[in-house]
C-alpha cells in the first residue's frame, strides 16, 4: 500500500506523526510536503495528493490543516477524490465503508494527535461495503 500526504504550515507537526505511523506499518509514503511550519498555502500540498490518488500512483490520501476544512474543500474539486473530513474514528470508518473515501482530512488544531492517529488506524481498517452504497457513491460525481 501507498498513502500520499500533505499538510500546510498548522498540519505539519501532526504529518510528520502520522508518516511516522504509517511507516511503522510498513505502509509507503509520499510526502508532499509542507516541510516546516514556516506559512504556506494548503492548496499547493493537497492538489499534488489528490493527482497521486486520482493517477493510482497511491492508494489512499492523508491531507491536514488547522481545521481541516480548507484542505479537504481543495482535493474534493478533483473529480474522482472523496475526501473525508474525520474528527472520530467511527466517521472514519463509515467515510470508507459508505461512502469509499480515499481521502482522509484531518484537523490538526482542533483535535489531539492521539485521537487523530485513532482517526486514521480506523480509516486504513475499514473497507467499503459496496452494496447499496455503490449506487449512491457512483451518483456523486454526476451533475
Amino acid at each position: 500500500m501507498k498513502i500520499s500526504i500533505g499538510s500546510d504550515h498548522a498540519g505539519y507537526q501532526l504529518k510528520e506523526k502520522i508518516k511516522a505511523l504509517l511507516v511503522g506499518k510498513n505502509i509507503e509514503v509520499e510526502d508532499f510536503g509542507s516541510y516546516s511550519e514556516e506559512s504556506v498555502d494548503y492548496p499547493d500540498f493537497a492538489h499534488p495528493v489528490a493527482n497521486a490518488v486520482e493517477s493510482g500512483t497511491s492508494n489512499l490520501g492523508i491531507v491536514i490543516c488547522g481545521s481541516g476544512n480548507g484542505i479537504n474543500m481543495t482535493v474534493n474539486k478533483h473529480q474522482g477524490i472523496r475526501s473525508a473530513l474525520c474528527w472520530n474514528e467511527e466517521l472514519a470508518s463509515m467515510a470508507r465503508q459508505h461512502n469509499n473515501a480515499n481521502v482522509l482530512a484531518l484537523a490538526a488544531r482542533y483535535v489531539s494527535d492521539e485521537q487523530n492517529e485513532k482517526i486514521v488506524e480506523a480509516f486504513l481498517s475499514a473497507e467499503f461495503e459496496g452494496g447499496r452504497h455503490e449506487r449512491r457513491v457512483n451518483k456523486i460525481s454526476h451533475c
